[in-house]
């Protein structure tokens, strides 16, 4: 795991934005841990996650003219990423869309910069990849050009339920379906490391085997 993204996984659980339990998923999964990227709720820690996306971007080497965020976090993100970019000597538009499409004003379904060229869409995890499919449709439709996706967490299960799970990772998934890189700040294979690495003293190392066992049952191989 490189230095960033053990940074992002000690700094994601010191906030609380990762926490250890018992939670049910989306996909109806009793799952360990719950990564909640709507904690990030204060400048502080705002302009940290924004430094870990632009950073993670500039490092994939992905060529991009700018961002956009599907409601309703994607919005932040997307802007914070580009607050944070512009502070590295990249400055680029953003745009983000809305929920319903505005018949007054400037209307229309989008706002901020006018999507043209090649965009990242800029988001938090991928569930169903629902997001991104919506967002990939508005991004063509505008005649710009999707060219990635940057998730916080990639939480690297197969989909599906339980006796009919995919080989594949939704994140997977999206990367096969739209022919897009994913890049994620961290993964489920770099949360496992995190804790294989915490301490004797300290309380994170009894969610270890909690995180191994959902990560051998759930988790894509491929």
């Amino acid at each position: 795991m490189d230095n960033l993204r053990q940074q992002f996984i000690e700094f994601s659980v010191q906030s609380g934005v990762i926490s250890f339990g018992n939670f049910l998923t989306k996909a109806g999964r009793n799952s360990p841990y719950f990564f909640n990227a709507g904690l990030f709720n204060d400048g502080e820690n705002l302009g940290k996650l924004a430094h870990y996306y632009s950073q993670t971007l500039l490092n994939a080497g992905i060529a991009f003219d700018m961002l956009y965020g599907p409601a309703y976090k994607g919005i932040t993100l997307a802007s914070a990423t580009a607050v944070a970019l512009a502070s590295r000597g990249r400055n680029v538009p953003f745009a983000y869309n809305r929920k319903e499409i505005k018949d007054h004003g400037e209307g229309g379904l989008t706002v901020g910069a006018k999507l043209q060229g090649n965009v990242v869409i800029v988001d938090d995890v991928i569930s169903a990849g629902t997001s991104v499919r919506e967002s990939i449709e508005i991004i063509n439709a505008a005649g710009a050009t999707p060219c990635a996706v940057l998730i916080a967490l990639d939480r690297m299960e197969r989909s599906g339920k339980d006796g009919a799970l995919s080989k594949f990772s939704a994140v997977q998934e999206v990367s096969d379906t739209y022919g897009l890189p994913v890049i994620s700040i961290g993964n489920l294979n770099d949360l496992f490391d995190y804790l294989s690495k915490a301490g004797s003293d300290t309380q994170l190392t009894k969610y270890r085997d909690a995180v191994e066992s959902y990560r051998q049952k759930y988790g894509a191989s491929i």
